[in-house]
């Protein structure tokens, strides 16, 4: 991308706004019983949103954990094997590489147990379930290298897609709701404002502009090959009557 071109990118988080992030700011300022957080003249979401919408791209690709491993458990493998790989790639380079290596580890955490308390407690289950989340990763995408599953790899491979998309959504649900709203809370309006600083400028050192807005468009196209961009399949079926 040319400069000029960069230059007229919208910040990734002022993006975001305009896209109806205000929605997702009350859910995040909603936690804990603290004070609502300041905004910036130019109306910028935090880091704290930052972090929660970088978990709706990574709970999509749940999404395509599960619905793959239920195929495997019915014993299917003749679907698109070379998307679920590049689901596992973008969990990697997005979900581990970017967003829980360079902020969440090198910035979130650190704060949390310097600040005490029932999240700083969370921090060293949160960094085995980072560890334990890469080995799944790195048996997906080899799972997945050739284009095909084989027949007799698919119980395993079932096996470890659902059990870390249960993993996760349990992850992200505690960082969401206790230890970003803790980190939110530790710090002054202006440390958070630096925060969200920060993470612009590692996320355009990653991605060379809107990693949120890649990975967003990504996972999009991953659902698209697989059959599962449709929002209407997921709908519960009819409830029996009390």
């Amino acid at each position: 991308m040319d400069q000029d071109q960069d230059q007229a990118r919208p910040s990734r988080r002022a993006a975001f706004v305009a896209a109806g992030g205000v929605f997702a700011a009350g859910l995040a300022l909603a936690g804990c019983g603290g004070k609502p957080e300041q905004k910036s003249p130019g109306g910028e979401v935090s880091a704290v949103e930052d972090l929660m919408r970088e978990h709706g791209v990574l709970r999509r690709i749940l999404i395509v954990y599960r619905e793959t491993a239920g195929w495997l458990a019915a014993g299917r493998t003749d679907f698109d094997a070379a998307a679920l790989g590049q689901a596992a790639d973008l969990f990697r380079a997005f979900g581990e590489d970017y967003h829980e290596r360079e902020l969440e580890e090198q910035h979130v955490f650190p704060q949390l147990q310097k600040a005490g308390g029932p999240a700083a407690a969370l921090v060293p289950v949160l960094l085995a379930q980072h560890a334990r989340g890469r080995q799944a990763t790195a048996f997906v995408r080899a799972r997945c290298a050739s284009g095909r599953i084989a027949p007799a790899d698919a119980p395993a491979l079932g096996k470890v897609l659902q059990d870390f998309a249960r993993m996760y959504e349990a992850h992200t649900a505690f960082e969401d709701t206790v230890a970003f709203q803790a980190w939110r809370q530790s710090m002054s309006d202006k440390e958070r404002e630096t925060a969200g600083d920060q993470f612009e400028k590692v996320e355009r050192s990653h991605f060379a502009g809107g990693g949120f807005e890649m990975a967003a468009g990504q996972v999009a196209q991953i659902e698209q090959k697989l059959g599962l961009a449709d929002l209407a399949r997921y709908t519960a079926g009819a409830v029996p009557a009390p």
